[in-house]
């Protein structure tokens, strides 16, 4: 992993911090200080930073945005349902 995908994926776990887990938080954290001081994580470190990012951030595709807009249109647009 490169210092700038690992600069990008702590970036983006950071609005994950309170739903973490107390091992997690504190392996998130040091990977937070090595970040800081601009240090490239080891094989290990960056798999548990990957495997954290695959438990706590869920990605959205166009298809399930897709089809939640499609299910809100056909409940608005129902006759015997309230607005």
């Amino acid at each position: 992993m490169r210092i700038i995908e690992q600069h990008k994926s702590i970036q983006e776990l950071k609005d994950y911090l309170p739903r973490m887990s107390k091992e997690d938080r504190y392996d998130f954290e040091m990977f937070q200080k090595r970040d800081k001081d601009d240090e490239e994580l080891d094989a290990l470190a960056a798999a548990k930073l990957e495997a954290m990012q695959k438990r706590y951030v869920t990605r959205k595709s166009k298809q399930d945005i897709d089809a939640l807009f499609r299910k809100m249109t056909e409940h608005n647009d129902d006759p015997g349902s309230r607005k």
